[in-house]
């Protein structure tokens, strides 16, 4: 886990790579946009892919308590200081990356984890996703923007949507040049309050 130190301003950004490939397309596409990011603001990056954390075993209706890890907790404590997390995962069979569900499946544990509060803390905070796949129909995506989408939903969270490259050998997501048009200003998006389609139609 690093983290990028700078003066603080009000915002500040957890950057959670899901690749299994280290510097991939989809963290190209990635720093690429944070690099847009007026100068101060304070990011933070996880590599999930380097990350020893385990597979999350769901002990809600169990008596004893699941042991929480130094990473786990490093974790978690990164997710809570974040006004802005970025979900940086690359498009595999049309939703998120394994890493990625995982570290999602973890916030399902710290729902009810003793005195975190961690539904009400993420409350009105902002999830982005950024992702880069083969295919040049961005349609196919659709799942993962659901995904994201319906969890920051959930957690009565903001969603500035996701930002979609083209691209597989590395580094071909540069020749995306609307993708790179994107990344400049994605950021700089409204954040509506995520809504789940019910609720969009209601």
């Amino acid at each position: 886990m690093t983290t990028d130190t700078a003066p603080a301003t009000d915002r500040s950004f957890l950057f959670v790579l899901g690749s299994s490939r280290a510097d991939g397309n989809t963290e190209l596409l990635a720093r690429t946009a944070a690099a847009q990011l007026p100068a101060g603001t304070p990011q933070r990056w996880v590599d999930l892919n380097t990350l020893p954390l385990p597979d999350f075993q769901d002990g809600r209706h169990e008596t004893d308590d699941w042991p929480v890890g130094e990473a786990e907790e490093e974790l978690r404590r990164a997710t809570l200081e974040a006004t802005d997390i970025v979900l940086a995962t690359p498009l595999y069979w049309y939703t998120v990356s394994a890493q990625t569900k995982r570290y999602l499946d973890y916030w399902s544990g710290w729902l009810t984890a003793p005195g975190s509060d961690f539904k009400r803390r993420m409350a009105g905070r902002t999830l982005w996703g950024v992702t880069v796949m083969a295919d040049d129909d961005e349609s196919v995506a659709d799942g993962l923007v659901t995904t994201l989408n319906n969890s920051a939903a959930y957690l009565r969270m903001r969603f500035g949507g996701v930002l979609l490259g083209n691209g597989s050998r590395p580094g071909q997501v540069r020749d995306d040049e609307r993708a790179m048009i994107r990344a400049k200003t994605f950021f700089q998006g409204e954040t509506p309050l995520a809504l789940f389609p019910s609720e969009r139609n209601a």
